[in-house]
């Protein structure tokens, strides 16, 4: 099945308390899986996604329309 999947860096308490917002760091981009949680995986450790803090990360996944 093919999927969407962008990944979102969330800011740090600091970043957040002077205004920063979440940053898109990876995507859109078509991904090929058998489920959605397998296109998250795949797009995270996927060449091409930025090196991004793993607990600062928000993998979004949604079915390709």
């Amino acid at each position: 099945m093919l999927y969407e999947v962008a990944i979102l860096e969330r800011p740090t308490k600091k970043e957040a308390e002077e205004g920063a917002t979440e940053k898109l760091v990876f995507g859109p981009k078509a991904v090929v899986a058998s489920d959605p949680q397998s296109a998250a995986i795949t797009a995270v450790l996927d060449g091409d996604a930025p090196k991004v803090e793993k607990s600062r990360m928000q993998v979004l996944v949604r079915p390709f329309a």
